[in-house]
Order: structure tokens, then sequence, then C-alpha cells
């Protein structure tokens, strides 16, 4: 069973990812390629959280589960924001 320490935590890398990925979402829609390698950096960071958050589920409780499948669409969201971003 998941901890709700690593929940929580996990829920706070996501959270930090999001902030990341809107930054970069808002510098690449003003900045056409300035900074392409940061805006990757940033879907990656995204993709990343998303796949722990895919692991963590497994052991999750229902609470859990649902804290961490509102998190994975909002992660969601921002990848699909960036990638139809035409930068």
């Amino acid at each position: 069973m998941a901890t709700r320490n690593s929940v929580d935590q996990l829920l706070q890398e996501c959270e930090d990812a999001i902030n990341l990925a809107q930054e970069q979402y808002k510098s690449a829609a003003s900045q056409q390629h300035d900074h392409d390698s940061d805006f990757t950096q940033a879907l990656q960071a995204i993709e990343a959280a998303y796949n722990d958050l895919v692991k963590l589920a497994y052991s999750a409780n229902a609470q859990q589960r649902d804290q961490l499948h509102r998190m994975r669409l909002q992660l969601q969201q921002v990848q699909n924001n960036m990638i139809l971003l035409d930068h």
C-alpha cells in the first residue's frame, strides 16, 4: 500500500512539473523557438511525473487513486496543450 507521504510527495512533484510546463508554455507562446530545449525538458518532466503516477496508483487505496487520477488528468491537459502549441 502506498504511504500518505509517498502520495503527497509525488503530488508535489507533479505540481512542480505542471508549474514548469506552464512557464515554458507561456514562454514558447510568446518567443518562438528561443527555448526549445527548456520546452522539451518541461515535456519530459510531465511525462516522468505521469509515469510515476501510474506506478504508484497500483499500490494506492481508493482515496489515493482518486487523488492520483485527478492529478493525471491535469498532467495530461498540460501535456496536450504543450503538444498542440504551434511554436
